[in-house]
This record gives C-alpha cells, structure tokens and sequence, in this order.
C-alpha cells in the first residue's frame, strides 16, 4: 500500500539533492514520477529543482501557495516528489495525503507514493502550517541529518541572519540561502542569539 512520506530536515541537510537521487533511481528504472515545487521558490530555479551542489531535473508543476495543486492524470505516475514541502498550502497537503491512500489511476488501486521533503520549522521555531500537518497525516516521517556549523552536534534548529547577526524578526517566509540561514543545535542557537539584543526579547530564551 502507498504512504505518504516526510522527510525533513534543517537548512544545508542535503533534502533537495537526497529528492533528486530518488528521482534518478525512479528514472533509471523506467519508471514515471511527478516533480512538484513551490512557485514562490525561485532562488536556484524558476522552473525547475536544484540542489545545492548543482544537480537539476525541471519540475512538472509549481504548486500554488494557497489551495489545492492542479494535478494532472496520474496515469503510469509510480511515486510523486515534493521539493521545499513547508511553502505548500495546508490544503494541498491534505489533497496529497488523499492520493497516497485513493485509487488514481487502475495501476495504482492502493493509491501512489508521495514522498515530501521539507523544513519542520522556521528561525522562530514555530511549524510551518504545512509541515505540521505533515507530522500529522504523514505514515513514515524521518529526519534527514546534517551537523551545526559551529560545533559537530546535530543540526536541529535553522538560525537566520540579517548583515552576519542572528535575527528573530522578519517573516516567516523569506527566500534565502547560506548567507541568511544556518544549520545549528539548539546550544549554539541560543548562544548565538545570547549575543544579540534582539534575543532579550525572545519568548523562547526568555
């Protein structure tokens, strides 16, 4: 039977290029998969999905911000990959979690795998909408590991920077990369931001 999967991680865990390998796999076999990434996430790509280390396959469709995804016919599809997961509606979340379950197509009568890749949290350390809904509806959830760039613990926690100097203000959705966000434990977390006056002001340190 099909699940739905989500595979999170911090910023710099390597989920884009770990998408990607997956895809290739799919596709060396002869096998069909839909790409789905956000619209809004343009920054390496406008149209298609690349990772970090220069990787690229285009993506299908660019799903909306809000509401549902236009999918296509799903005919011949064996599993369907989400980039940057997080940005996706609530509602799309729920429309995916129903095709990983629902017959779709007469070669998929258990429904299709969707696997789902994406940030739990953003440098508040508030969920995402999306993310937690898949925490909530997800069948297999595991964690894509990288290391804090200060010490070598595990990166749990995504530190974002404004000019060099830890943040806690902005919105939540702000389009970056290495020079705006960092992997980090939660000890370098509340180190880094020990430093700065806006951590003062923060509930989470308080």
């Amino acid at each position: 039977m099909a699940k739905l999967y989500f595979r999170y991680g911090t910023v710099g865990s390597a989920k884009t290029l770990n998408l990607l390998a997956v895809a290739h796999n799919y596709k060396q076999q002869g096998r069909d998969v839909l790409l789905i990434k956000p619209a809004m996430d343009t920054r390496f790509s406008v149209t298609g999905i690349k990772a970090r280390a220069g990787l690229e396959m285009p993506a299908d469709i660019l799903a909306p911000d809000t509401g549902k995804i236009e999918m296509p016919a799903l005919d011949g599809v064996a599993c369907i990959l989400v980039d940057e997961a997080q940005f996706l509606s609530v509602e799309a979340i729920d429309q995916l979690h129903a095709i990983s379950h629902a017959q779709v197509a007469p070669e998929a009568p258990y429904g299709i795998p969707v696997i789902c890749y994406g940030l739990r949290a953003d440098f508040r350390l508030q969920a995402f909408p999306a993310a937690a809904r898949l925490f909530e509806l997800a069948d297999t959830i595991e964690e894509i590991k990288t290391t804090c760039v200060d010490c070598n613990r595990k990166a749990v926690f995504n530190l974002k920077l404004c000019d060099g100097v830890p943040v806690l203000d902005g919105p939540s959705i702000e389009l970056g990369a290495e020079e705006k966000y960092l992997p980090v434990c939660s000890r370098c977390y509340a180190d880094r931001h020990s430093l700065s006056r806006v951590a003062r002001k923060s509930p989470v340190y308080a």
